[in-house]
């Protein structure tokens, strides 16, 4: 049985003078979704238990202006009044293949602004080992291989850039320091430069988000929703992180705010159940895209794996295909770790991309290139501030000339 509601209170407040705070569907636990051997619920029959409650689509609400500022408390810590959403300008949020060139500009020095430890963990050690050389040679090569690894871009990583220098240094391709940097810059966009984009047709789209407490799961599903909002799509949330209230109300407080149903059941439930009671909400109500926030514990642990493996045969059942992306969330001031967290995460539930978050806080952003190059998982969206346009689209180009320039 399910019961649909409007959420009170806090809610209304949020929501702008006309517009009313967005649905929360709360679901029984489901036994033929826990033991994932029930038929699939009839979308019919969902929909027309929503019409017998009186249940309209409801108008979508007005998002909160209020910016956000740097040094704010993140909203994984903060009640609802604290949370406030900044509105990103239209081309923050167009993907980087589709703006003029004097916007794109204007977005890569921001983007360069923000990855400015990066910047100076790489460009200026660059600067401060090239001065006054004349010729490049296999020592100098043998001292960017150092800088490289202590740079956060492992040892793997930076003996596969040195290796190709090294072809170039024999074919005489490196006459000089700036021939050498801008064959290292190069290097690295083709190391970066992932796959064409999946096909992103599918309705609903399922995207299953999954990483360690801590790396800003709930925070980046509502940079991405919001982004689909401002693409005219319809996103709906569902919390499968049963096991932590907080997880949950977190989820709603973000779902209030960019204006996207969440599906939720009451702590402790089946993950599971929700998930696949949330793709019938999804396929009941028309959702372009469904957002599966999931549980974060130590990734050493067993038991979480099999979870969201659990997970994710159930997202298949339910509509086949899904999920359609497996997005694996990680802290990119941890450094080398998330490497091991990329390869854990994909060895279980097979990773179709990445979001590295916190890269304006770390010097430690090398680390793309180091999680790219040894798990072959391309790099989708980073995060470079609090703010909804500070989850950018992933352009290799930029970034690399970001950090290199």
């Amino acid at each position: 049985m399910r019961r649909w509601f409007r959420r009170k209170g806090k809610a209304e407040e949020t929501s702008g003078e006309n517009g009313a705070a967005p649905l929360v569907e709360e679901t029984e636990p489901s036994s033929e979704a826990a033991g994932e051997e029930a038929s699939l619920v009839a979308a019919e029959e969902l929909a027309a238990e929503a019409e017998s409650v009186g249940l309209e689509p409801p108008p979508v609400p007005a998002i909160s202006t209020t910016a956000v500022p740097e040094s704010a408390t993140p909203p994984s810590e903060a009640g609802p009044e604290a949370v406030g959403l900044a509105l990103p300008e239209a081309e923050d949020l167009e993907d980087p293949g589709e703006v003029p060139e004097a916007v794109r500009r204007k977005r890569f020095h921001r983007l360069r602004e923000r990855l400015h430890r990066t910047r100076e963990a790489l460009s200026g050690r660059l600067e401060r080992l090239f001065a006054g050389r004349k010729v490049v040679d296999a020592e100098l090569l043998e001292e960017l291989e150092e800088l490289l690894i202590t740079a956060d871009i492992g040892v793997e990583t930076s003996l596969f850039l040195i290796q190709a220098l090294q072809e170039k240094l024999k074919r005489r391709e490196l006459a000089d320091v700036e021939r050498l940097k801008a064959a290292l810059q190069a290097e690295m966009v083709a190391l970066l430069t992932g796959p064409a984009p999946q096909d992103r047709s599918a309705r609903p789209r399922v995207v299953l988000l999954v990483g360690v407490n801590g790396v800003g799961k709930t925070t980046t599903i509502a940079k991405l929703a919001h982004r689909d909002r401002h693409q005219g799509l319809t996103p709906m949330l569902v919390a499968a992180d049963t096991f932590r209230a907080a997880a949950v109300e977190q989820l709603e407080i973000w779902g209030e705010r960019v204006g996207a149903a969440v599906v939720k059941q009451k702590t402790g439930s089946d993950p599971a159940a929700v998930v696949f009671d949330g793709l019938a909400a999804a396929v009941a109500r028309g959702a372009d895209t469904v957002y599966v926030d999931t549980a974060g514990r130590l990734h050493t642990k067993v038991n979480l794996m099999e979870e969201l493996k659990k997970i994710h045969r159930t997202a298949a059942k339910k509509i086949p295909g899904a999920p359609h992306d497996v997005l694996l969330i990680l802290d990119a001031t941890t450094g080398q770790n998330a490497l091991n967290q990329a390869r854990l995460f994909h060895e279980a539930v097979g990773v179709t991309g990445l979001i590295l978050t916190k890269m304006d806080g770390t010097a430690k952003g090398g680390v793309a290139l180091a999680v790219v190059h040894e798990t072959g998982i391309p790099l989708r969206y980073i995060g470079v501030g609090e703010a909804m346009e500070d989850l950018r689209p992933f352009d290799a180009e930029a970034f690399v000339e970001a950090i290199l320039g």
